[in-house]
Parts: C-alpha cells; structure tokens; sequence
C-alpha cells in the first residue's frame, strides 16, 4: 500500500495559524460589524471592550488597535513583505511613503516592506443602512536577507486582475500567486521571494460546492504545501475525512484530490521552497540575526521609516469608492 500524501494534520485553532517556510504568518478576520456611523466606526457601543487591544470577538467583531474605527493603525515592518486577501468588506492602507489606497471585495495588497515601512490598516463601515462585514486573509512572506534591506514596495492587484480558475464543477480557484495551469495572477512586487524562479510560492483560495471535487495538481520536489480547511464540514482530502477548521500538510510532489463531500468548503492553500535561512524576529521586524533587530529597532527610533506623513494615526478615507494613491501621486482605480 502506498503511503498517504498527508503528512499531518491539526486543529487550526486561533489566529494566526501555522504556516511554511517561507511563509511566517497567517491570520483570516472574519469580522460581522454592524452598521457604521458617521466616523467609519460601528454603530454600537463600545463600552467593555478592550479598546485599543479589543481582540475577544463579542458580538463577532473586534475593534483590534482601532479607538474609533477597527483595524491597525500606524505600525512598522522590516525584512518582510505582508500579503493582504480581502474577501469582503474594505481596507483603508496609508504609509510612510506617502502611499494611500481604499480596496477590498476581492482585490489584494502586496507591500514589500524591505528595509523598512510604517502603514496603517483600517476597516472603515461605510453602510449606516446595513451591516459591514469584514473577511480577509492577511499573510506574511519572509525575504531571503539578500533583499531584506529592499526599498519598500506598495503594489495593488484589483479584483478584476485577480483570476479565477474552474478546474473542476462547482470548484473555483481564486490564484492571488503561483500559476494553475494556464490560469496566471498578477507578477508580484520586483524584489519579492515569489518572484524567484524556482521560489514555487502559491497562494490559492480553492471553492467547492457541496459535492464538487477536484484533484490539486503536484507541485515542485522540495516545496511546503499547507491546506486550510477553515468553512465548511465534510471535507474529504486524499480520501481522508478532514475535521472542520483543519490544516493538512500534505506531500508537495503529489497529486491530492480534494472532495467536499458535506457541505460547500473554502480551504486556503499556502506553497513554497523554504528559503532555508535563520529566522530572527521581534514583533513587527524579521531579520536573520539578533544584531540585525537590534539594528532596526535603532533605525526606526533614528529615522522613523521615512516618518509619518498623514494627520492621525489610524487615517480613513471617507465614503470614497475603491483606489490607489501611489507615492508618485498617481491615482488608479479598479477596472
């Protein structure tokens, strides 16, 4: 008998979940915010929560960093890029090189934030007629040290650009990095490790209708490949019933087919070739040495990534639709 291509499974547990090298973070909000008011922020009260580190889910959402409005205001990065996959719902991005945008409903954001960045991500409640549900993905890809110290990079893939591919009845692939087939995503930011030739690095959001199967193509020899079965029951992978809320790392080298034998599934698929190297994090920075934080830590007291160039912390972008402000001043917006 041969062995089976699952390798492990476990219990996704809280955010953020366990992720691959070269991956090193991944968390999903699922956040059922109410209707907003007339700052962006729920319409609801606010007293009990943690404000400022409201991380408990009461009444199934969370205010995280955010006073008046949800999300993460003004923070740094160093030494890695952030990958943001917004199912629904909207995020309003400022930073220090003087960058702006308003996405979500299936577009992604991909900053670089090489030597170094400081950003705010907010989660304006735009509808004061109804509720504002909130669902991305936010992942972090490591830089291999060559390009730790890349200028930061700011990058939108619009929904419209962001293919999906049905390989399958009732399955649907949303490909945010790494080719399925024919089926390719947008290039990633220049000096990204997805970049490489030979990094096999993908990011997938797979689909499946009750009943609906399919069959996940083998990648490279010498690749991770994570599977996140995060909404759905029923789920069968390589012919193994997978508990709800599971990650199943499986051989990268095989074909694994996929079965939603219950209930409609989603499960996020994470892939690459481990850069290999010493991993060397405190918080918001990811080095390969201990010298090496203490030495950003020291740069972002000394220069401030370039300082914050906006009025408040945690800005906002009013009722304005869905656009990119680059930090050449140039405007694009989707579609």
């Amino acid at each position: 008998m041969s062995a089976s291509p699952i390798l492990r499974t476990a219990p996704l547990g809280t955010p953020p979940w366990p992720t691959p090298d070269p991956f090193l973070f991944c968390v999903h909000h699922l956040d059922r915010y109410p209707r907003g008011n007339g700052a962006l922020g729920p319409d609801a009260p606010l007293a009990g929560r943690d404000i400022g580190q409201d991380f408990a889910g009461r009444d199934g959402w969370r205010m995280y960093h955010g006073e008046r409005v949800p999300g993460f205001p003004q923070h740094p990065h160093r030494g890695f890029e952030t990958v943001t996959v917004v199912q629904r719902g909207l995020v309003d991005h400022s930073d220090s090189l003087g960058a702006a945008a308003r996405y979500g409903e299936g577009d992604v954001q991909w900053l670089t934030a090489g030597a170094g960045i400081q950003h705010a991500e907010m989660f304006p409640l735009v509808h004061r007629d109804r509720d504002n549900p909130l669902e991305l993905f936010q992942l972090w890809l490591n830089l291999p040290a060559a390009d730790k110290m890349a200028p930061p990079h700011f990058a939108m893939f619009w929904a419209d650009a962001v293919p999906v591919a049905t390989p399958a009845p009732g399955v649907r692939v949303t490909v945010v990095a790494g080719a399925l087939g024919d089926t390719v995503p947008p290039a990633p930011p220049p000096r990204s490790y997805a970049s490489k030739a030979g990094s096999d690095v993908a990011i997938w959001v797979m689909a499946l209708e009750a009943g609906a199967a399919w069959t996940l193509p083998p990648a490279s020899p010498g690749a991770n490949r994570f599977l996140y079965a995060f909404e759905g029951s029923g789920l069968r992978v390589a012919g193994q019933a997978v508990a709800d809320a599971t990650l199943v790392v499986v051989d990268s080298t095989a074909a694994i087919a996929i079965e939603a034998a219950g209930t409609a599934a989603r499960v996020l698929l994470l892939q690459g070739r481990p850069i290999g190297e010493p991993v060397a994090q405190y918080g918001p920075f990811v080095m390969n040495t201990r010298a090496e934080l203490q030495q950003a830590f020291a740069d972002y007291q000394r220069t401030q990534f370039g300082g914050w160039p906006w009025p408040a912390t945690d800005p906002v972008n009013g009722l304005e639709g869905r656009f990119a402000r680059q930090p050449d001043g140039s405007v694009e917006r989707p579609g």
